[in-house]
């Protein structure tokens, strides 16, 4: 993330189009939470039954194509994908309950 842009990413995030709330909900994502350091790590969290599916439903819905298509200027380095198809899955190495 361009850590230049942080703040405007932050302001954008606190008003998240309430259409896509409903589309993230409506596709299985649940318990989404993103958090953004300083230097630009963005690093996101959510609970869905199955990824692949939750992610597949979200990309065919319009409001997430206009949502990526607003969110990329704030990317560096997608090589023309969308910011959500950059996203990369991390395997947990520990949780504690």
């Amino acid at each position: 993330m361009r850590s230049e842009l942080a703040e405007e990413y932050r302001a954008r995030h606190a008003r998240v189009w309430p259409e896509m709330l409903d589309a993230l909900r409506a596709t299985g994502w649940t318990n989404y939470s993103l958090f953004l350091r300083p230097d630009g790590l963005l690093v996101g969290y959510l609970e869905t039954e199955d990824f692949d599916r939750a992610r597949e439903a979200m990309a065919a819905t319009e409001v997430n194509a206009r949502w990526q298509a607003e969110m990329g200027r704030y990317f560096e380095a997608l090589d023309g994908a969308a910011p959500d198809e950059a996203m990369v899955p991390l395997r947990e190495v520990f949780h504690l309950d």
